[in-house]
């Protein structure tokens, strides 16, 4: 999970993202130092405070899967997908280029191999208003701003 703070404003935008990452099994060697990067990144480019709300919430997981299930047309399985769920606008564009870079790069870091960047796909997606489950609750995004300055005033007591 993640909060975006919009610079000169006391107004919070919240963005909960979780990222799941497709892959042929051993593609990656260390898939926990993965998820940890990739989950680290998101954090970094929405830029939001470093605090456990969002620390504990913003999580990537690694699918292994098997060569044989995945493939393109050509029938070739060395793609990776990478997928990205956040609150309904984010992601600014600035945003969506940048974590599109940092992921892909990651991804290709991971595995060692530089050609991997070629065959990576990451899709941003939104979930709607109200769509972000958390804590056994719908939260939608005023409710996830009130628990982010909740947790910041909690922090600073």
């Amino acid at each position: 999970m993640t909060l975006v703070i919009v610079t000169f404003s006391t107004r919070l935008e919240p963005a909960v993202p979780m990222i799941d990452v497709y892959a042929a099994t051993g593609t990656f060697p260390d898939t926990a130092q993965l998820a940890t990067d990739l989950a680290a990144a998101v954090m970094a480019v929405e830029g939001v405070p470093d605090i456990p709300m969002f620390r504990k919430n913003t999580a990537a997981f690694v699918h292994d899967l098997p060569a044989s299930a995945l493939a393109n047309v050509d029938g070739d399985s060395t793609y990776v997908r990478v997928q990205v769920l956040t609150n309904a606008g984010a992601l600014d564009r600035d945003k969506q280029l940048a974590l599109v870079r940092r992921l892909t790069d990651l991804v290709a870091d991971a595995a060692g191999d530089a050609t991997l960047s070629e065959r990576t796909w990451v899709l941003l997606t939104e979930a709607p208003e109200g769509g972000w489950g958390l804590w056994g609750h719908a939260h939608t995004n005023d409710e996830l701003v009130a628990a982010a300055r909740a947790e910041i005033a909690k922090l600073q007591a």
